[in-house]
């Protein structure tokens, strides 16, 4: 249970809802600022597309690091607390976030990025941070943060939402919808390349059944989902990052980190604001 009488902000319990790839760079930067007790928290079996970033694998491998830090799989509060005492960060397959009622966490960020509220109320913490559409700042969650490429991204919303979803992917180096892979059926995908690998226009990435899907531009696998997984016609499976540079593929994005900043900032505009030792849950 979260202490009403922290000695200090780094006593914060953060719970992150998701476990993808932004919730994960929201995480880093938290656990990079020394905010270590944090728990993330996913479903039984997510579906990451930039799986090398994403600490929701860890519900597939056990354990996963990124950027020299680990996460791993636990299954209740002793795993919890076992976690964090290695200076790991817990996951838990929790997509109702049960968890919730009985951790009593100072703060909550939805980072599922579902584009809709799918379970958050602002009654969960002291400090509820809604990422992207489908929040309202001050109705369903106490902040919200802008998720769109552009001018606000990372901006806070005290009142009010964040843009709607476009569904158009972010433009990197002009390229927007070109750069996300989809499978063209319903099936089982079978990847033939891996993240990280050159990929040229028109060459294959993998097969939907007996439907090929090719690469439409020239770059980097940044993002591919696990071979052998049952999707739909249209769904997400992969991104090709046309700037070539693998690097990428292994590290959080500057999306993720401006996401990350943002949460951050609200989390010390209230704490520090209001003072440490008057923070707990109600």
């Amino acid at each position: 249970m979260a202490d009403k009488n922290l000695n200090s902000l780094t006593d914060l319990i953060i719970f992150i809802k998701g476990a993808g790839d932004i919730a994960s760079g929201v995480a880093c930067r938290l656990y990079r600022a020394c905010f270590h007790k944090i728990v993330m928290s996913e479903i039984a079996d997510p579906l990451a597309v930039r799986r090398k970033v994403s600490f929701c694998e860890a519900v597939h491998n056990q354990a996963v690091t990124v950027e020299g830090i680990k996460a791993v799989l636990v299954s209740d509060m002793d795993g919890m607390h076992a976690g964090w005492d290695k200076g790991s960060i817990p996951v838990v397959v929790d997509p109702e976030g049960s968890m919730i009622e009985a951790l009593h966490p100072h703060v909550v960020v939805d980072g599922i990025m579902a584009k809709r509220n799918i379970g958050t109320s602002i009654q969960d913490a002291d400090l509820v941070i809604g990422l992207g559409p489908g929040f309202e700042g001050g109705k369903d969650v106490h902040v919200v943060v802008e998720t769109n490429r552009g001018h606000n991204l990372g901006r806070l919303f005290y009142s009010g939402q964040a843009e709607p979803d476009t569904g158009i992917p972010g433009a990197v180096q002009y390229y927007t919808k070109e750069r996300v892979l989809r499978s063209n059926a319903n099936g089982i995908f079978k990847g033939i390349r891996e993240i990280g690998d050159v990929i040229k226009k028109g060459e294959i990435v993998g097969h939907v059944d007996d439907h090929v899907i090719r690469a439409e531009i020239d770059g980097v696998i940044r993002g591919l989902i696990r071979s052998g997984t049952k999707v739909t016609n249209s769904l997400k499976i992969g991104d090709i990052d046309p700037r070539g540079i693998q690097e990428y593929c292994y590290t959080v994005s500057e999306k993720a980190l401006a996401l990350g900043g943002a949460v951050l900032e609200a989390i010390l505009q209230k704490y520090n604001k209001e003072g440490v030792r008057a923070q707990g849950k109600k």
